[in-house]
């Protein structure tokens, strides 16, 4: 009989501890919370975007990008699909993104607890791990108790969103143990910004084709919905470049978006304005742009351009209509920071792929520890990318664990 400690009770911690527990083996989840998968509840606000109908490197970010593709692979994703399938969730797919049926998060919370619970599985929650050590079995400090096991699973999630109980303990633990650690920074989180008419702008929110730009360099691209709040901007494609960002402003880099105002026009956007304007001859420029931009975005565009707000188009010169024309088509926003750990959905950085076999999900460093989940190298877009890391690494490695206990 072997036994098996989790230090972590979400999403990438209960999938393990599932796919481990067999006859031959105790497995029990320590988890700091007073409930298990706490941060689950609040993923796709709410209503849990578990899982994507597209996959591909493009989705996901680590300094070892070849080597995402050894965990996320089709016989890996299908694995995942057919699991939730399994245990009888009806998904709701909308623009590729899957939902639970009910679009609440606690379907998939009770469908997974009701697997382990009826597995066996130990739960046991309000254990706040403090150390770790490795001797002939790993012996887990907890503040109100000591626990030793034969094989032990880290599955404490990264530094982003502190009140969820990540608090990037497990990083320090796993560095205790031999392993390196790239940098955490927050991705998935609002970039801010020093544009001046950002307090004029909060709350406008707009579709967009977004460019980013370092040191003058084109980086990346994300069409999607844009919000300006009073710091700068958020949205799911400003999540999607935060994580080239975070990594470039802390090597002093100069991030600069530009935005693409009008992304429905294909062609050239001065003949288009031409003729749209031809077509609306009795509206000033004010009433003309209003046709398809929210007034506060008018009202910024027109100062921006240094244009009268009750001029008409067919009056304005060959450089006034060019300049309104480069603002529409590319605003653009100096990046100057981004949001703290405390707004960010998930980490940019931590345990280099390198140091775990990526098919079982054990160390390389240090023998029956296993990594899973937040803690890896390994962050991706909005999507449900993130919840299939943390149900792919917990799959593998709780048959790895499971298979080694028959």
């Amino acid at each position: 009989m072997s036994d098996i400690v989790i230090i972590g009770g979400g999403p990438s911690g209960i999938m393990t501890a599932i796919k481990a527990k067999n006859k031959n083996n105790k497995v029990i989840v320590l988890e700091k919370n007073s409930t298990p998968l706490k941060k689950l509840l609040m993923t796709g606000n709410g209503k849990c975007n578990y899982f994507n109908e597209v996959f591909s490197l493009n989705n996901y970010h680590s300094k070892n990008i070849e080597l995402v593709n050894e965990i996320i692979s089709d016989n890996n994703l299908n694995t995942v699909k057919d699991y939730f399938d399994e245990i009888g969730i009806i998904p709701k797919i909308k623009n590729g993104y899957y939902y639970p049926f009910s679009n609440q998060a606690i379907t998939i919370k009770n469908a997974l607890i009701t697997e382990a619970k009826t597995k066996g599985i130990d739960i046991i929650c309000n254990s706040e791990v403090i150390d770790i050590e490795k001797k002939d079995k790993f012996i887990i400090k907890c503040t109100n108790k000591e626990y030793k096991c034969d094989k032990l699973v880290i599955s404490m999630g990264s530094k982003a969103y502190p009140k969820t109980g990540s608090d990037g303990l497990g990083y320090k633990l796993l560095e205790k143990l031999g392993h390196s650690i790239i940098k955490p920074l927050p991705a998935l989180v609002q970039l801010e910004s020093n544009f001046k008419y950002l307090k004029e702008l909060s709350g406008v929110r707009t579709d967009v084709y977004m460019e980013l730009f370092e040191d003058d360099k084109y980086i990346s691209s994300e069409t999607g919905e844009l919000q300006f709040t009073d710091y700068g901007i958020s949205g799911i494609c400003t999540f999607n470049l935060s994580h080239f960002v975070t990594r470039s402003l802390e090597e002093k880099k100069k991030e600069v978006i530009k935005v693409n105002l009008v992304p429905f026009i294909d062609t050239l956007i001065t003949p288009w304005m031409d003729q749209y304007s031809k077509k609306n001859k009795h509206k000033n420029i004010t009433e003309l742009l209003e046709g398809f931009l929210n007034y506060k975005l008018v009202n910024v565009i027109i100062k921006l351009s240094n244009l009268d707000k009750n001029s008409y188009y067919s009056d304005l010169t060959n450089e006034e209509k060019l300049e309104l024309c480069k603002n529409l088509r590319s605003l653009k926003i100096n990046i100057t920071g981004t949001k703290s750990f405390d707004n960010a959905q998930i980490c940019n950085g931590g345990i280099p792929l390198t140091e775990i076999n990526t098919k079982t999900m054990e160390s390389k460093i240090v023998k029956d520890l296993y990594i899973t989940g937040e803690l890896l190298d390994m962050n991706g877009n909005c999507g449900g990318y993130n919840l299939t890391t943390c149900w792919i690494s917990g799959i593998l490695a709780g048959k790895a664990i499971g298979e080694d206990n028959d």
